[in-house]
């Protein structure tokens, strides 16, 4: 299920602020609430599988959790992430969610023509992700 494109992204003031690390270590362990898997696909309009697929899970998986459920720690992680990375995303394509979104889904010779989608199947993608933001909020192309 594909979700729409949301209001937040259109007024930055209702996005929500970058983590810290140690932000995203302590709500990790404490675990997540799957709604909030929704929340940050809506920051750009994210697919369920795309999310799930970034946080290591199966789309049904995750389909089948209740709202009021915490996921596990290692998917806590990658979602609050995913959280972060989209943020940025935002911040380098000014507000622009539909922008963002064709980016993630876009090849990249940086990640090996991989999108930045693919990427986010290893916590090491993240970095390679967030780096390729801050080359072009740099203007550092290619």
């Amino acid at each position: 299920m594909a979700l729409a494109l949301p209001i937040i992204a259109s007024n930055p003031s209702l996005l929500p602020r970058l983590l810290t690390e140690q932000e995203i270590i302590a709500r990790s362990r404490q675990g997540v609430l799957r709604a909030e898997a929704d929340r940050v696909a809506g920051l750009v309009g994210l697919t369920d599988k795309e999310v799930a697929a970034a946080l290591g899970l199966s789309a049904s998986y995750l389909h089948r959790l209740k709202i009021d459920q915490r996921i596990s720690q290692d998917a806590s992680e990658r979602l609050l992430l995913l959280e972060n990375l989209l943020l940025h995303a935002l911040d380098t394509f000014e507000e622009r969610s539909k922008t963002v979104l064709g980016w993630l889904r876009s090849p990249l010779r940086e990640l090996d023509y991989q999108t930045p989608l693919q990427a986010l199947d290893t916590v090491t993608g993240y970095t390679l992700v967030d780096r390729v933001l801050g080359r072009i909020d740099h203007g550092i192309f290619g």
